[in-house]
């Protein structure tokens, strides 16, 4: 039998992506503490024994976890935190948290987003807000869509901190047969790559609803990882390949996948949905729309050459067509 590892590990969240990381910890940890702010979710699925709104087809051992629906009681005793909500409601959550306990945690992030009232990634904000300490934190990051890992569908994630140890320990707890991983130091790098691949994605689904083809996806995509790699090399001027599957294969499986949920608020924007209405209709949060406003003002102060960005941006923020947009858009790309 396959050893099961003894660090106590804390999942906060209820959606897609904290479900499929549920699972594949599972198959490696005893137990798992795992954070569901509504009650009725978690009589649900001690009930049924799954997620009642997101992977349903996914059965667990309800014997391996303890469900919390406070958060300083889901991590009180765990040696390692991954925090899986969407970022717009990370600040209020944490708020629950007396920083003096987060801060002697190692908190791994699985959220590809900005938390918007400080314009901050998840890192910097763990350490700036929180005083988390950076050897502490680290990132969790694609290419990988929850739905693909409910179905075992062989897929890879890319574990990053500066601590290589920590690093080594979340790559052992997640691997599994259909789930590959590696390690990386560039913290700041994979973060802020996977905060601008759904900007990107937005700007493909625009273009699908628009009508444009593969044929522009392809130069839009093209140059997107070349945006990318200017901003990130701007923010933290380190060595990396930005061909690596942590940045490139990020942006792909966001820009092109069914299941890319900024890729389908960008299409429904294309068709011509306001805003507020594809939010609704969705029923899901696209990190997109918050990720373009929050780069848009640090950009203020890097000055780097975005230019889907902005396109993205003034549609959404400034209200301006998505059809001129793209158009214009277009003229600038090669």
């Amino acid at each position: 039998m396959k050893e099961k590892h003894q660090n106590n590990v804390a999942i906060i969240g209820s959606g897609s992506w904290a479900t499929a990381l549920a699972k594949l910890l599972l198959n490696n940890c005893s137990n798992i503490n795992w954070y569901i702010r509504n009650q009725n979710d978690i009589d649900y699925f001690k009930s049924h024994h799954t997620n009642p709104k997101y992977l349903s087809s996914v059965k667990f051992d309800l014997s391996k976890i303890t469900f919390y629906n406070t958060i300083s009681d889901c991590i009180l005793n765990a040696d390692f935190v991954i925090l899986a909500i969407p970022s717009a409601f990370v600040h209020d959550e944490l708020l629950q948290c007396p920083s003096d306990l987060l801060n002697t945690k190692i908190i791994f992030s699985a959220i590809k987003g900005i938390v918007p009232q400080h314009n901050l990634i998840v890192g910097d904000y763990l350490n700036k807000i929180h005083q988390v300490p950076i050897q502490q934190i680290g990132v969790i990051t694609g290419p990988c869509h929850a739905e693909e890992v409910a179905l075992e569908k062989l897929s890879y994630l890319t574990i990053a901190s500066q601590s290589n140890q920590s690093a080594e320990t979340i790559s052992k707890l997640i691997h599994c047969d259909y789930l590959y991983t590696t390690t990386s130091d560039d913290i700041y790098g994979t973060e802020y790559s996977a905060v601008l691949k759904n900007v990107i994605a937005v700007a493909g689904g625009i273009c699908h609803g628009l009508g444009y083809g593969d044929n522009f996806l392809a130069v839009l995509v093209s140059n997107a990882i070349q945006e990318i790699e200017r901003f990130v090399y701007k923010v933290h001027p380190i060595t990396r390949d930005i061909n690596d599957s942590a940045y490139l294969g990020d942006l792909l499986v966001t820009a092109y996948s069914q299941f890319s949920r900024n890729r389908m608020f960008g299409t429904m924007l294309g068709k011509g949905y306001g805003v507020k209405q594809a939010q609704l209709e969705m029923n899901m949060i696209a990190e997109g729309y918050y990720a373009v406003k929050c780069v848009h003002e640090l950009n203020v102060t890097y000055k780097v050459n975005m230019p889907i960005t902005d396109a993205v941006y003034n549609i959404i923020y400034k209200k301006q067509p998505a059809k001129i947009q793209m158009l214009e858009l277009s003229k600038k790309l090669a």
